[in-house]
């Protein structure tokens, strides 16, 4: 009996809990009060560091940078522009089909996909390629396929080679780590290197 009751009351005890966290969350979708959100962070000392998705995330950052500079050009940012972009790196990566061949110097990657990731392969290798080739303890080569990009990266050292095919195809795309500038450029209107 008294096992039935203690079962009765953790049961009744964490319906509510979760009832109460269900009915707290509910109303976020329904013009969900932000400001109260932050007061209850400045109250709990709470230094949160990301607002939720990758891409959002970027643009909320980058929104506070642009907002915060006095000489923020607004008649040139192009948030829509690096939106898109953003778009392509999350589909390069989730959605790209790559089958990489080593070579005795390094790798051979093909990438391909459907439609919309063959135009942002065909958008997104090159440029980086062409980024990538600012290091010269190797050799890249971006070239398009009928259904693709082919990535060739090779050097003569080997020590570079073995870090060629550790990276791999995925890993040399995100190698030279200039995308937070090239963000920037790209939020402000510039051409930062043609993607």
């Amino acid at each position: 009996m008294r096992t039935k009751i203690i079962l009765t009351a953790t049961v009744l005890i964490g319906g509510a809990a979760f009832a109460i966290a269900q009915t707290s969350h509910t109303g976020h979708s329904d013009g969900m009060d932000h400001s109260a959100h932050q007061q209850e962070q400045a109250m709990t000392g709470a230094a949160l560091s990301e607002p939720g998705q990758g891409a959002f995330a970027a643009l909320s950052e980058l929104v506070r940078v642009l907002e915060a500079d006095p000489n923020t050009d607004w008649a040139q940012v192009d948030l829509a522009g690096l939106r898109a972009h953003l778009v392509d790196m999350d589909r390069l990566v989730m959605d790209a089909v790559v089958i990489e061949t080593d070579l005795p110097d390094g790798i051979s990657a093909i990438a391909t996909g459907d439609a919309d990731t063959i135009a942002t392969l065909r958008r997104m290798v090159p440029a980086h390629a062409a980024q990538l080739a600012r290091d010269d303890r190797w050799t890249v080569d971006a070239t398009e396929t009928n259904d693709g990009i082919e990535l060739r990266v090779t050097s003569e050292i080997p020590a570079v080679v073995a870090r060629i095919k550790g990276l791999g195809f995925f890993g040399l795309m995100a190698s030279q780590d200039h995308h937070r500038e090239h963000h920037f450029m790209m939020a402000q209107g510039k051409d930062a290197h043609g993607h």
